[in-house]
């Protein structure tokens, strides 16, 4: 089963903060790649209720439908299917569901799998620089006329990884601002939006 344990740590960044580290790491544009998360649930929100998230993300290179399951504090358990450019729009349209392993994952879960539907999209470009071991991600999403930055540090060890992340934002003058995840973020816009 393509399954996954993700450990990450997520910190708000101001815009100025975000352009200081991309000059700090001399990111340049290729190094930048976009990509689109469509969110799924159900009218009665099934999987914020599990404390999960199900998304289909488009980049130019591949397209994937991942089911986050939170199983600690920085942690979950992803299960991901790879998808043809077709079925995904079979998805998005609501037409059939077609990430097999999802699916399953989804009915031990006692989702209704055909009250899913596409609530919202977000886009961000992000950019992944090896540090210390893990994986440096700084985002800049935007969704529903709103932008916002982010620095995540992906690791394989949840202790190691705290310490080396709270160095790196103390190094850069960053303060400690726990970021939402960006499903969270999105749909605290969305709700506001509708007010």
């Amino acid at each position: 089963m393509p399954q996954e344990i993700e450990i990450e740590f997520k910190n708000s960044l101001t815009k100025e903060q975000y352009e200081l580290l991309l000059r700090k790491f001399d990111v340049k544009d290729e190094m930048i790649v976009r990509q689109t998360n469509h969110y799924f649930d159900t009218p009665e929100f099934h999987l914020k209720a599990l404390w999960s998230g199900l998304r289909i993300r488009e980049t130019s290179s591949k397209i994937v439908c991942t089911l986050k399951e939170k199983t600690a504090d920085h942690t979950h358990l992803e299960t991901t299917d790879v998808l043809t450019e077709e079925q995904a729009q079979l998805m998005l349209s609501g037409e059939a569901f077609l990430a097999n392993t999802v699916k399953e994952k989804l009915m031990k879960l006692e989702v209704p799998i055909e009250k899913l539907s596409v609530f919202g999209s977000l886009t961000t470009d992000r950019v992944e620089l090896p540090y210390k071991g893990g994986t440096l991600v700084l985002d800049h999403s935007f969704y529903l006329n709103q932008d916002d930055y982010e620095v995540e540090y992906e690791t394989n060890e949840e202790h190691t990884g705290k310490e080396i992340f709270d160095q790196f934002l103390k190094e850069n003058k960053i303060p400690t601002q726990i970021a939402d995840k960006k499903i969270a973020r999105f749909m605290k816009a969305l709700k506001s939006e509708k007010g």
